[in-house]
């Protein structure tokens, strides 16, 4: 029961009296002024809760939003990679077993030049002729491999260089010249493309 029945209550209990009724006039006004406020102040207390929880709600909303998206981008960003690291690699293995094919085919002439060749010294007499035949196939070897970049080291007669040259022994110098020099090349150095890919083993004059 709330203010309002109570006076109402009280109102149809208490005797007529004009004096009486005016004073109960008055107390169930301010009873009624105080309840009416009370409950205004209720309903904009409960009206703010909403509108703080209803704001929260909506926060809260955009972010999971936010979240989904991002993870979403996430998966989308390492299923990409994963299929490029997949790729890469298999282009890789494949650029390994077939990266001297090229040199391959290419040296194939070389090769039957000196089955050739071999054919021929069985039954050759004329030395000078097998001479110049092995000479002519080395000469297109070297050709070859020259045109796909290999280039043979100059190291007799230049200053020893660490950078370039394996010294195997050293040797009393046979001119003042020659010391510290390149003496004699017991197995020659090669460059591809600039780059050493054997050292020279030589002499060295000391």
């Amino acid at each position: 029961m709330n203010f309002n029945d109570i006076l109402k209550k009280m109102k149809k209990e208490e005797p007529t009296s004009t004096e009486k009724n005016t004073n109960m006039d008055e107390i169930f006004d301010e009873f009624q002024q105080v309840n009416e406020a009370r409950q205004n102040q209720k309903n904009e207390t409960e009206g703010s809760d909403n509108e703080n929880v209803d704001t929260e709600f909506s926060a809260e909303d955009k972010h999971k939003e936010e979240l989904a998206l991002a993870n979403d981008k996430f998966l989308r960003l390492y299923a990409e990679f994963d299929n490029y690291k997949r790729r890469t690699s298999k282009e890789r293995v494949e650029l390994l077993q077939t990266a001297g094919k090229d040199v391959i085919v290419s040296l194939l002439p070389v090769l039957d030049d000196f089955e050739r060749a071999s054919r021929a010294i069985e039954n050759a007499k004329d030395v000078s002729a097998v001479k110049e035949g092995v000479s002519l196939v080395h000469n297109k070897l070297k050709n070859l491999l020259s045109q796909k970049g290999l280039k043979e080291m100059l190291s007799k007669g230049q200053p020893f260089d660490a950078d370039i040259h394996e010294a195997v022994t050293n040797i009393p110098a046979p001119s003042d010249d020659l010391k510290g020099k390149v003496v004699d090349v017991l197995e020659e150095g090669y460059l591809l493309n600039d780059k050493v890919i054997r050292f020279a083993k030589v002499v060295v004059g000391a």
